[in-house]
């Protein structure tokens, strides 16, 4: 796979320093020298010690991902929001697991995904979960189709550059139009699965706004509310309202009510925006609401 820039400044420029500034890591530089890839300028191999002058082309040359014939692909129609040959975008269903683990290592988004790519005769059939989402909560799957988009995706999610919605219904009436929840996150104590806020925990930040309150029916009083994550702890929405007295419609793990024959958590990640640096603007996804957590709206 072919990725190409046009050096321009006054100054010249070495090769390494440019091909930083543009996301290329150590460990991808080493991949290109070591696994039969290239960097070139102006159409000629160079050293990363060279230097660039102004208007020079310069373009890097990534070797094929040998694919791990461990993740078993599965035939699954996929519902893609978007596509190119950098990323991958899908709206997940509830009740798909993102990534192999014990509880499944044959169904997955990623054994469904590796099936799309050889089936669209992809060259690497490795696929990046940029974004992952819990088993049972639907939405948005960012995946990065080689390991370039992947390393860059994977930094501005450490700088908190990735701006991820959701949509969650909450037990009980929210008092406060918005509000932002600040609260550390860990395991609980001797359960593998279980989170719990706890000062030991890592810094975690919710922000949220009401979109409406349900409060027709004193059996079953809950809100609507937009979540946009400043973080990305596992389970961290979930976990922050629960904390708040205000567990997710359906989540039993946390102690939601178990109303409407949800049989998940009402929670959809229904927004994204990222910066793609390989045309050098922001993209945005978004996908609608699923129909039992658009039945609860519809109320």
């Amino acid at each position: 796979m072919r990725f190409n820039w046009k050096y321009q400044g006054a100054e010249d420029r070495k090769v390494r320093s440019f091909l930083q500034s543009h996301g290329v890591s150590h460990r991808m530089f080493s991949q290109i020298k070591h696994n039969g890839g290239a960097i070139l300028v102006n159409e000629k191999p160079v050293y990363t010690s060279d230097y660039l002058k102004d208007g020079d082309e310069v373009a890097i040359i990534m070797p094929v991902e040998q694919g791990n014939d461990l993740v078993v692909p599965d035939y699954h129609d996929l519902k893609i929001i978007f596509e190119n040959q950098d990323w991958l975008a899908v709206d997940k269903p509830y009740g798909v697991t993102t990534v192999p683990g014990h509880a499944d290592r044959l169904h997955t988004l990623v054994n469904q995904v590796k099936g799309h790519l050889i089936e669209s005769g992809a060259e690497d059939l490795v696929p990046h979960v940029v974004t992952r989402l819990d088993r049972d909560t639907s939405g948005i799957v960012l995946l990065a189709k080689h390991r370039f988009a992947h390393a860059v995706l994977d930094q501005q999610l450490q700088d908190h550059t990735v701006e991820k919605f959701y949509v969650a219904y909450v037990s009980g009436i929210l008092p406060e139009d918005h509000g932002v929840i600040d609260e550390p996150i860990g395991r609980l104590d001797g359960d593998f699965i279980k989170r719990v806020v706890r000062p030991d925990g890592k810094a975690s930040k919710t922000e949220y706004w009401v979109e409406r309150r349900y409060d027709e029916d004193p059996e079953h009083l809950m809100t609507r509310v937009r979540v946009q994550l400043h973080t990305g702890r596992t389970h961290q929405i979930r976990v922050h309202f629960s904390h708040m007295g205000y567990p997710l419609v359906g989540d039993d793990l946390y102690g939601g009510p178990l109303w409407f024959g949800l049989q998940r958590q009402a929670l959809h990640a229904y927004q994204m925006k990222f910066y793609d640096p390989f045309v050098e603007e922001d993209r945005f996804l978004k996908t609608d609401l699923p129909e039992d957590l658009q039945r609860l709206k519809d109320l």
